[in-house]
């Protein structure tokens, strides 16, 4: 099929290394003359762009992108992280801050980043075309989609090794007896609010059948002292995570075609749960069709993920109080956070079913599909951003995968040693937190302040026929960047040392921690300095090369510069 549409940007294949300034041109409007192939489901655009463009792949199939973003919004955040929150921070009272957060910023920037992805046509690095300052953001959110990936795909494989665990007739975590038992493992059915004392919480105690199979029969944790006392590898989880590794590499070899201390929660929540600020949706839209309804899109996957997170809190509190009224204990004697409450309370509810080996086979199915599917998520934004940006990465992009799946599970084996889930939480606290908020903040103010926001919303005209409402753009260029703002800045002043149940890290791994965060964020500013020092002319030419789109920069010799007026920064 053949299709013609007019395309007042004529954009050329990134050849990987930054343009810099282009002499001055003509500014003209060309057709766009577009092929739409069909090959094995998958459609390919095929645009006139030189001798050595190279096709962009789009979605066969309009549900194969739903799919792929809710898939990848819906994961185990909504299982464990949401409800442990939400119950923390006061109940009911933690859904008023969770639900403001995504109402101004998580809903505007999903939005934001699927119409940024589908209409420039490039990964999480190459999009800041619009504006080379902030290519840095890019690099940066790809960086921290692979620290995630590091500690991601082993909590996958400790999914693995519980499906394997499953497939007996008495589940290995409802008595004591084995041979990873302590002396002191006491039969859940024993414990009650005498046994316990007044001052022993139930989280805190891991003598349960549950909590020692977890701690001593998987993670090994009681071999080891602390962080500085990480040991080996196990080979248990070894072989489970090669398994989670080998799948994520064959799914993603051929691309798109197979794959207040409150209001700090609600908001990382928010972007760790729906994915923003991951490069995840920019790399996912990007292989959508141009007039693609992303609007629609945004608000549908926002819906359903925030459901899920609701549905999840509804059966996990169900959980908590049938534990607690077993146990004769207070609710928040019982409540846990993170991989405790999936590997040890989901498990050990599960086990008082009847059918419970049916049941546990179908929880851990679920929490390894929750798991690939954000894990797949993440591994295509690292692919599919620094693919675009280095065509020789693109024109071997099996190898590429193969190279990057290869460094994510060697850089993993710290993580499944007998100290990993200290590894584990010092990434989960660090690597996503502060920093993707950062990152997010940046990518706000990018877009709707450099770029401009009235620019931004002739573009999703121009793809959809329609401009965002009113609404949104207010969120873009002030709502959202001014809340995300002030949560940085409270989540940086609030920061208190890292524990782990009744182990306090050491400041060592604090700092260790912060500079794993930084190593993110600090390259937003340093790619600023590089491109402006890489920029040949006068320091206003270098100003203005770097905050005008790449197909602007014609208008730059003439003096043209929209960023330097005043109605471009009062424009909504």
């Amino acid at each position: 099929m053949l299709l013609a549409r007019m395309n007042p940007q004529v954009q050329p294949e990134n050849s990987g290394a930054d343009p810099g300034p282009q002499p001055p041109l003509k500014a003209c409007k060309a057709a766009d003359l577009v092929v739409v192939k069909d090959s094995n489901g998958v459609q390919c655009l095929l645009a006139p762009r030189g001798d050595d463009a190279q096709p962009r792949e789009t979605w066969g199939k309009k549900m194969d992108f739903l799919l792929s973003v809710v898939g990848f919004a819906v994961d185990l955040a909504n299982v464990w992280r949401f409800p442990y929150l939400c119950y923390k921070n006061g109940g009911g009272a933690f859904l008023i801050p969770y639900t403001l957060f995504l109402i101004i910023a998580g809903m505007p920037l999903f939005y934001m980043e699927l119409a940024l992805g589908q209409y420039n046509r490039e990964g999480a690095a190459t999009v800041w075309k619009i504006c080379p300052f902030f290519k840095g953001v890019g690099y940066a959110v790809i960086l921290i989609a692979l620290y995630v990936g590091f500690y991601y795909n082993v909590i996958i494989a400790w999914s693995l090794y519980y499906l394997f665990s499953s497939f007996t007739f008495n589940l290995p975590w409802t008595d004591c007896g084995h041979a990873w038992n302590s002396p002191n493992c006491t039969d859940p059915k024993l414990l009650n609010g005498s046994v316990l004392g007044n001052h022993t919480k139930y989280s805190k105690y891991r003598f349960t059948p549950a909590a020692e199979f977890y701690e001593r029969g998987v993670l090994h944790l009681h071999e080891s002292s602390g962080i500085h006392d990480i040991g080996l590898p196990q080979w248990q989880l070894l072989l489970c995570l090669m398994v989670v590794v080998i799948v994520l590499y064959f799914s993603l070899w051929k691309g798109v075609k197979t794959s207040g201390k409150v209001w700090i929660d609600a908001a990382t929540q928010i972007f760790f749960s729906l994915g923003a600020g991951f490069g995840v949706l920019i790399a996912f839209a990007s292989y959508n069709k141009f007039d693609n309804n992303c609007y629609r899109d945004a608000l549908l996957t926002s819906t359903i993920n925030c459901v899920t997170s609701f549905f999840s809190g509804f059966a996990i509190f169900s959980i908590l109080g049938y534990m607690a009224h077993e146990h004769k204990v207070n609710i928040e004697d019982v409540a846990t956070e993170g991989a405790g409450l999936v590997f040890i309370l989901y498990p050990e509810a599960i086990s008082t079913l009847s059918g419970s080996t049916f049941w546990a086979i179908v929880f851990f199915i679920m929490l390894l599909a929750l798991g690939f599917d954000s894990s797949m998520g993440g591994m295509e934004a690292v692919i599919t951003g620094l693919a675009d940006d280095f065509q020789v990465l693109k024109r071997h992009r099996k190898l590429f995968t193969l190279a990057v799946t290869i460094g994510t599970f060697l850089l993993a084996l710290f993580c499944i040693t007998k100290g990993g889930i200290y590894v584990v939480t010092l990434l989960d606290t660090f690597a996503a937190g502060t920093s993707i908020l950062f990152a997010v903040l940046m990518e706000a103010i990018g877009v709707s302040w450099f770029y401009g926001v009235d620019r931004f919303s002739n573009d999703i005209q121009q793809m959809m026929g329609f401009k965002p409402g009113l609404y949104w753009r207010l969120c873009w260029k002030f709502v959202s960047p001014a809340f995300l703002l002030f949560v940085v800045v409270v989540s940086i002043v609030n920061f208190k040392p890292l524990t782990y149940d009744d182990y306090v890290f050491p400041p060592w791994a604090n700092w260790m921690g912060w500079g794993i965060a930084l190593s993110s964020m600090v390259l937003v500013p340093s790619y600023v300095i590089y491109k402006f020092l890489s920029i040949p002319g006068s320091l206003w030419e270098r100003l203005a090369y770097g905050i005008t789109p790449e197909n602007e920069h014609h208008l730059v010799a003439q003096r043209d510069v929209k960023q330097f007026q005043l109605q471009h920064w009062l424009a909504i």
